[in-house]
């Protein structure tokens, strides 16, 4: 496999310093939790090839197949004896880090991410084994100074961050506008500015951003706010599906113990299977998790909408992935990546068969 070039090289400091911190798409700032707690074993449960399986996620909602199959005890029954030790992340460079250095094995983890710690390491540390979410993108704008989206150009408009999943998207978006804005300033057409998710809801009611291209459950805290959905993401995808969250594992991790890996992908395909047949019990579920997570479940009028506009699969919707890398490389975010090898669908296929299911494809970037 060749060598890619995953960033730019010839950016300013400030541009360099920031693009690695490429998010998951779900992002809550940069701090991570070896939260060390393992879930509890069934006695007598025959262990696999490892002791533990360290698995790593978000405390958001388009992580929910790990915090229902973790809370559920869904993912512990397929792995038996084998404990899983959970460690939750609030963004993908902190949990890029930790599968580099052996802190966890298996993680839940958006698609810049993916593709960046992919590239930076020429295809050598991680693959992508399976989908897990789509969806769950808006753009909630303020009503009163934005009623159509014509309206968005001279506004101010906020990203999670520079060079996140969703930043990458509205860039793009603007220049299918045939706006201009540079994409390492925001500068332009429309003002977009880069905002943390934490952060969002109090910078919209105090009117120093007039809208936000975000994902849920920022989305819905807006609305809850008085904002207006002015655009789903998911409208401007081929059958509106792409991907917002995967499974990734160390191909190291892969290489020694592929029964493992195998488990937790039956117990994902399980997970989603489960959440799918019981939307409300699954996102009570979702929200028990992440209250025990961050000590505040979300209210009713924000998990309500941020729930339906997320679409939980196993497949990993590689081609649009594929689109996503080719978008950050248009808006000068990227250099042009060699993604061939960064999936790993063959274990995820075999759960598939096994459970009477469609096979997945990789979009001709499987590993050979």
């Amino acid at each position: 496999m060749s060598a890619a070039r995953p960033l730019t090289a010839l950016r300013t400091t400030a541009v360099i310093a920031a693009l690695p911190l490429l998010l998951t798409a779900c992002g809550y700032g940069s701090d991570s939790t070896d939260d060390g707690k393992q879930t509890a074993v069934a006695a007598g449960a025959k262990k696999l090839s490892a002791d533990e399986v360290k698995i790593g996620y978000f405390p958001n909602l388009t992580h929910a197949t790990a915090l229902v199959g973790v809370q559920k005890g869904l993912l512990q029954k397929e792995l038996g004896g084998t404990t899983i030790k959970t460690a939750t992340f609030n963004a993908g460079p902190s949990e890029i880090e930790a599968l580099n250095a052996g802190s966890i094995d298996i993680g839940w983890i958006g698609p810049s991410p993916s593709i960046n710690g992919y590239t930076k390491s020429n295809g050598k540390n991680l693959r992508i084994i399976s989908g897990s979410a789509s969806g769950g993108v808006k753009l909630v704008v303020n009503p009163k100074k934005i009623k159509s989206l014509d309206d968005v150009k001279g506004k101010k408009i906020a990203t999670p961050q520079l060079g996140n999943t969703q930043d990458v998207a509205f860039l793009n978006w603007i220049a299918e506008k045939g706006w201009k804005v540079d994409g390492q300033s925001g500068k332009g057409d429309v003002s977009v500015v880069r905002t943390d998710n934490k952060i969002t809801p109090d910078a919209y009611k105090s009117g120093s951003i007039d809208g936000a291209w975000v994902p849920e459950p920022t989305a819905s805290k807006l609305v809850a706010e008085g904002g207006k959905v002015l655009l789903d993401e998911a409208d401007l995808w081929p059958d509106k599906k792409f991907v917002i969250t995967n499974i990734i594992v160390s191909q190291k991790f892969l290489k020694a113990h592929p029964d493992v890996v195998e488990a937790v992908l039956r117990g994902s395909v399980k997970t989603n299977e489960w959440i799918n047949a019981n939307p409300e019990e699954a996102k009570a579920s979702a929200n028990t998790a992440l209250e025990k997570l961050s000590g505040k479940a979300l209210p009713a009028e924000v998990i309500d909408p941020a729930w339906k506009s997320i679409t939980f699969l196993d497949d990993p919707l590689a081609s649009t992935l594929n689109t996503e890398a080719e978008h950050a490389v248009k808006a000068g975010l990227l250099d042009k990546p060699d993604l061939k090898g960064i999936y790993d669908l063959t274990l995820l296929n075999k759960v598939l068969k096994a459970e009477g299911k469609d096979a997945v494809d990789d979009a001709g970037l499987g590993a050979e």
